[in-house]
């Protein structure tokens, strides 16, 4: 039987699985998405809370839902997203990766269904929350793998994203700093397949879902990350199906 295609790109699956084994590390090679979490954490809340407002101000705003998050990693965004109360399903193309995240999830008590197998292979869909932060710009198929992942939505459900943009700032920020004094391993990002904000809504829409949100990135040496209406650098956006 023939093999389904993937967007999978074996050359950046084996650069994130060199990173697996520090992944937790919080001054580790992915020490920038440690950073990262938090406000991207706050986005999630404030997109559950508003596209399903009967859920506001509770702990566990995913309860009774599914979630999937699509480049998992070793887990950083999937376990607070099944402390939310969702059901995770994570999926990473790095074996790697998807050892360590196992690992960690039992040490915290955390069921969580880790899977090292491409998203166009996944044969479950209709999951409520569907999330891919900082994935995008290393798949061999953009607008495959923006169709695979709006595949997976329930038609009630929502998308967040997260990508750097293709600007010179994020050029300069995050390749010539970032991955030489800025703490990302060199050779992370390739600023040619960086999508800005009118090209990834332009695949979501293709694929038959409505962009409802974009809020940018940005970064302070003061503060740290931050929510921003500054994309230059980078941003997150969320999608659903259209109503009516």
């Amino acid at each position: 039987m023939a093999s389904k295609p993937t967007t999978i790109d074996p050359r950046e699956a084996a650069h994130f699985g060199t990173m697996a084994a520090d992944w937790w590390d919080p001054r580790g090679s992915s020490a920038m998405l440690h950073k990262l979490n938090p406000v991207r954490l706050h986005y999630i809340r404030n997109a559950i809370d508003h596209h399903w407002p009967q859920g506001n101000g509770g702990f566990r705003p995913l309860e009774g839902k599914r979630a999937i998050d699509v480049g998992c990693g070793a887990g950083l965004l999937a376990e607070p997203l099944a402390r939310l109360g969702a059901a995770v399903t994570a999926l990473d193309a790095a074996e790697e990766n998807i050892a360590v995240a196992r690992a960690h999830a039992q040490g915290q008590g955390l069921a969580i269904d880790y899977r090292a197998t491409p998203v166009e292979a996944l044969e479950a869909e209709g999951f409520d929350l569907v999330t891919s932060m900082e994935v995008i710009e290393h798949v061999a198929d953009p607008a495959a793998f923006v169709a695979a992942l709006a595949g997976k939505l329930a038609r009630d459900g929502l998308l967040v994203m997260s990508t750097p943009n293709r600007t010179p700032l994020s050029r300069l920020a995050m390749i010539t700093i970032g991955e030489s004094i800025g703490g990302i391993p060199q050779g992370t990002h390739d600023w040619h397949k960086f999508l800005n904000p009118e090209e990834l809504t332009g695949l979501l829409e293709g694929a038959g879902l409505e962009v409802t949100d974009v809020t940018g990135l940005s970064f302070d040496p003061r503060y740290g990350f931050a929510l921003s209406a500054n994309k230059a650098i980078n941003y997150l956006l969320t999608a659903r199906h259209p109503r009516g």
